[in-house]
Order: structure tokens, then C-alpha cells, then sequence
């Protein structure tokens, strides 16, 4: 009687994601015209959009990254194929859906423990996975911001004039965690949570593999704006940056219409709206509707394999 629970459950974890995901994309496709959409991707340069699409599959690898610096911190070993696997479900899921915390944990919880990884390790991956998602946003928005400051169009109505106090914060909170990093041994309680801080090498390598993933995302939609844009890839990366940090803040299932705005306050005077619109709808088509259709088939795949193994072992009782 338990395993036929566990399995209706998985079952139905499995089919409740997979609704998920048609919900998500058929929010997003419901804001705009499907013939707008395909006309502003066919006039995309194919190279261009072949660029993006393999900076996306880079991108989505260099995020595996996350749960195998996980695995090290907490001194546990799993096979990278299945780290990957995970990985990439749900990254493709928790980016397009939003509500990491729910989403992807779920995720991870739900592959993780049906490969004997204890709740507790997962919960400590989740949370490694998480913070290290921010200590990039942090580092690489903190130094950009400090150099290269943007003026805040009022319309987002921010107390700063600039950009650089927010870089100052940042790169100060990524101080603090750097020096607790090479300080702090003991564990510290936080909330009734055990807390650890890395080591430095670990730190620094959660700093690098999370800016790189950030640097990635915005070189896919860089690559598909239009050639005629009088941006450097530097000033861009900083109104991705803040548009991103607007729309994760938001909650918004991938920043939607958070992050546009953002980005259209910013450069639509320099380069007509519809243009910039053409491409912020491919980019979203290339970076969040392509792997997410790619997880949905594995899980999908996952889950019938899962359901028929099952229920030989059910048979064989």
C-alpha cells in the first residue's frame, strides 16, 4: 500500500509540473499576438539566433554548477549525470515558472531523495543553490554598478539618482560573506537552522560559476537585439542586470513585463520599441520556452520509466 501511494504521488508530482509548464508559457504567449511573435523571431538573423541558442545550452550547464558545488560543501558524492539531470529540470522550471523556492525545490527534493540523498543534505542544496544564485547577481551587479553607473529613469520611482549606491550595498554584502568565509569556522544557529559558511575556495567559486552564469543569459539576449545597437556589451549587461534584479524581486514568473519595462526604459530611445520588443520576445522563446519544453519531455520521459519500474517491483511482491 505505501509504494502504490508513493507512486500515485509521484505520479501526480510529475503530471502537476508538466500542467505548470503549459500554464507558464500559455500566460506568457496570452500577452502578445502569435503572429507578432513569429514574425519578430524570423527577423532575427539566423546566425544570431543560433548564437543565443548556444549560449542558452551553455548557460543551462554552467548552472549544474551550482548543485555540484552543493554536493561538496556538504561532503556528499552523486553521479554528475544525475546532478545534471536534476539540475537542468529545475533550473528550466524555477526560471520560467518563478517561485524558485517552491518549484525547484520541489524538484530537487523530489529526484534527489528517490536517490537516498537525505532531506536534510537536500535542504542544505537548495539553500547553497539559492545563495549562490545571489552572491553572482551581487558581485557582478555590484561591480558594474560602481563603474559604470546608470541613471534610474524616475518612472521606477528608486531614492537613488544613480545606480552606485546599490553597487556599493552589494559589493559590501559580498565582502561580509567573503570575510565570514576566512573567519568563521564554528557553526552558526540562524532561525533554528545550522548554518556553515563555506571555505574561501568554495566562496570564490560560487562568486565565479554564478557571475558566468549571468554573463551568459544577457550575451543571449544581446545577441538578438538588433545589429544597430549603440550599446557596449558592458553598458548593457548592467540594464539586464537591474531589469533581472527587478523582475526576481517581483516574483513574477520570469520577471514578465518587470524586466521589459526595464529594459525598454532604458534603451527604447535609442532604438525603436518594437524592435526592442522583437527581441525581448525571442530571447524569452529561446532562454526560458525552449528548456523548459526540453524538461517537460524528460520529466515526462522520467516519469513513465519511474511508473513502469514500479510497478515490476509491485508485481514482483
Amino acid at each position: 500500500m505505501l509504494k502504490k501511494l508513493r507512486l500515485n504521488f509521484s505520479s501526480l508530482f510529475g503530471l502537476l509540473l508538466l500542467v505548470l509548464s503549459l500554464w507558464a508559457i500559455a500566460s506568457e504567449l496570452r500577452q502578445y499576438n502569435y503572429r507578432d511573435i513569429l514574425n519578430s523571431l524570423a527577423a532575427i538573423p539566423k546566425s544570431r539566433l543560433s548564437w543565443a541558442i548556444w549560449l542558452t545550452a551553455l548557460g543551462y550547464v554552467v548552472m549544474i554548477g551550482y548543485d555540484i558545488l552543493g554536493f561538496n560543501y556538504i561532503n556528499r558524492s552523486l553521479s554528475w549525470n544525475k546532478i545534471a539531470f536534476t539540475s537542468f529540470i529545475s533550473s528550466a522550471f524555477s526560471n520560467t515558472i518563478g517561485f524558485a523556492l517552491l518549484t525547484g525545490s520541489a524538484i530537487r527534493y523530489r529526484f534527489y531523495s528517490s536517490w537516498g540523498v537525505s532531506a536534510v543534505a537536500i535542504a542544505q542544496v537548495i539553500a547553497f543553490a539559492n545563495f549562490t544564485f545571489w552572491l553572482g547577481m551581487f558581485a557582478l551587479a555590484g561591480l558594474i554598478f560602481v563603474i559604470n553607473p546608470l541613471t534610474i529613469p524616475t518612472q521606477l520611482h528608486l531614492p537613488f539618482a544613480t545606480v552606485r549606491p546599490i553597487g556599493v550595498i552589494f559589493l559590501l554584502l559580498i565582502a561580509i560573506y567573503l570575510l565570514g568565509s576566512i573567519l568563521i569556522k564554528q557553526t552558526l544557529t540562524i532561525r533554528q537552522q545550522d548554518f556553515r559558511f563555506p571555505s574561501l575556495p568554495i566562496s570564490l567559486a560560487q562568486i565565479a560559476i554564478s557571475s558566468f552564469d549571468w554573463i551568459l543569459a544577457a550575451l543571449v539576449l544581446y545577441a538578438i537585439l538588433p545589429s544597430n545597437t549603440p550599446l557596449s556589451y558592458l553598458e548593457f549587461l548592467g540594464i539586464y542586470l537591474l531589469g533581472m534584479f527587478a523582475g526576481v524581486v517581483s516574483n513574477i514568473p520570469g520577471g514578465l513585463g518587470v524586466f521589459e519595462t526595464v529594459i525598454l526604459l532604458f534603451i527604447s530611445d535609442k532604438i525603436s520599441a518594437a524592435a526592442v520588443l522583437g527581441s525581448l520576445l525571442a530571447y524569452r522563446g529561446v532562454y526560458y520556452f525552449l528548456p523548459l519544453l526540453l524538461a517537460a519531455g524528460l520529466l515526462g520521459i522520467y516519469e513513465i520509466r519511474f511508473r513502469a519500474n514500479s510497478l515490476k517491483n509491485i508485481n514482483k511482491l
